[in-house]
């Protein structure tokens, strides 16, 4: 601060110091007319002006005013004084008056100049303890006159009240100085939402622009939310800023790189100058934040659909019947298999088939479970007429004793070589070599009973032994 700044402050001071003489002098006026007049003491601290007017030679001179002896006046003789008879003693009382008005002017003057000297130390002692200072709150100054000691007592003093955040030069309680700069710099909190990461910061800065560069935070090509030039208020505001970033954008067999501030990903490779058609996508979420540096391949898809129809197998269930011979077994209810109906989604990625991708499946037929009948019922072994007769030896003859024997031309099968017509007519079931050989005895012997020996033409004699 330049001392023009502080020419206030000297002109107070002298201000002060004469009023402080102007005040004296009263005192000193009034102490007078006191022990000048005792008789009329009582009225000086009403009106001195009051008092009754005194010859000439008696009038008060101020103690600040030197007293210089009359001088002859120039040009008049200077005659001698003419004494009269007895002027000797006359001339005694006259100087015995004025030793005695001397010691008075005396006694008079010693305690104005105490007074003179009180006042003038106190005068001293205010004007040292006045400090000028220039106190700035929040870029607004004015120079002010103050007693605090120190930053502190100034700021309660001018009633500026500080936070947690704000900035104080000098630091509160550094010690004041006559010239001193204090300078409140006010805190103020910013919602700042930077290229997609949002936290709360606080900044002294009065405009956006000062904050963000306080912040460190690059502009240049950058996307604001506001105004650079706004003010920011001591309440705040919230604040979006998306830096410049390159992106390199890979599509259709192409590298682009591009400058952009953008919001997402999809904006960025619109910038660019590629469409997205269909069902085309990125490599990364369209929805996503685009970073520096970042690669973002664009994925050209084309889809279809393909339904396939697969068959259900049924249920195989087998059921007793006491009415079938043990070893039985009838089908009853033929299975039948469903069918099943799936549909995938096929796709080609920028070219490449990919794997199907099973979108629904629906039952269009239900399975039908197929039923057998297993026969319980005992097989009879003896059938009267034909017990007595060698049906070993006619096995040996016709299938050499193997009940699964079967001829060359598949006609005939089992022991006793039936044909499937004549081991149906008998009642049996499916083919004859699948039968126990129990049962093939039986059903020769029951052919035997019907036909004799003639329905085994070469081999029908060792039944008789």
């Amino acid at each position: 601060m330049s001392r023009t700044q502080f020419e206030p402050s000297e002109a107070y001071t002298a201000y002060a110091a004469y009023t402080a003489y102007d005040e004296a002098y009263a005192a000193y006026t009034a102490y007078e007319a006191y022990e000048a007049y005792p008789a009329y003491g009582h009225l000086a601290p009403y009106d001195l002006h009051s008092a009754p007017t005194l010859p000439y030679g008696d009038t008060y001179r101020p103690a600040h005013e030197p007293t210089v002896p009359a001088l002859p006046r120039q040009g008049a003789p200077r005659t001698p004084p003419v004494r009269a008879p007895g002027d000797g003693r006359a001339e005694r009382r006259r100087r015995a008056r004025c030793a005695g008005r001397a010691d008075s002017s005396l006694r008079r003057l010693l305690p104005r100049a105490l007074v003179v000297a009180f006042l003038a130390g106190g005068t001293t002692a205010f004007v040292a303890q006045d400090k000028a200072v220039e106190l700035t709150v929040d870029g607004t100054p004015r120079t002010l006159h103050t007693f605090a000691d120190d930053v502190t007592q100034l700021l309660a003093e001018q009633g500026v009240q500080v936070g947690a955040h704000d900035v104080i030069a000098p630091a509160p309680g550094t010690p004041l100085t006559s010239g001193e700069d204090v300078t409140v710099r006010y805190g103020r909190p910013v919602l700042l939402t930077l290229d997609g990461h949002r936290r709360q910061v606080w900044t002294t800065a009065e405009t956006v622009d000062g904050a963000l560069r306080r912040l460190g935070v690059r502009t240049e090509g950058a996307y604001l939310s506001t105004e650079g030039s706004r003010r920011i208020g001591r309440e705040g505001l919230a604040l979006v800023v998306r830096t410049e970033r390159v992106v390199t954008v890979m599509a259709d067999g192409r590298a682009r790189a591009v400058r952009t501030n953008a919001a997402t990903v999809r904006e960025a490779v619109e910038e660019a100058g590629i469409t997205l058609r269909g069902e085309d996508t990125t490599s990364v979420p369209a929805t996503a934040f685009p970073r520096d540096g970042q690669t973002v391949t664009v994925l050209r898809i084309t889809g279809s659909q393909e339904v396939r129809e697969d068959p259900i197998p049924f249920e195989a269930r087998r059921a007793e019947d006491a009415s079938l011979y043990r070893g039985t077994e009838v089908v009853r209810q033929a299975g039948r298999p469903g069918l099943r109906r799936t549909t995938y989604a096929l796709r080609t990625v920028n070219g490449v088939r990919q794997k199907p991708r099973r979108l629904r499946t629906e039952v269009v037929r239900e399975p039908s479970p197929q039923i057998v009948l297993v026969g319980t019922r005992p097989r009879p072994t003896s059938v009267q007429g034909a017990d007595h007769l060698n049906w070993q030896g006619l096995a040996a003859c016709e299938s050499g004793g193997r009940p699964g024997a079967v001829d060359p031309s598949g006609t005939y099968g089992g022991l006793y070589q039936f044909d499937t017509a004549t081991w149906h007519g008998l009642g049996g079931e499916g083919r004859p070599e699948d039968a126990p050989a129990a049962e093939q005895t039986y059903r020769a012997k029951k052919l035997y009973v019907r036909s004799g020996a003639s329905a085994w033409p070469h081999c029908g004699a060792r039944l008789r032994g």
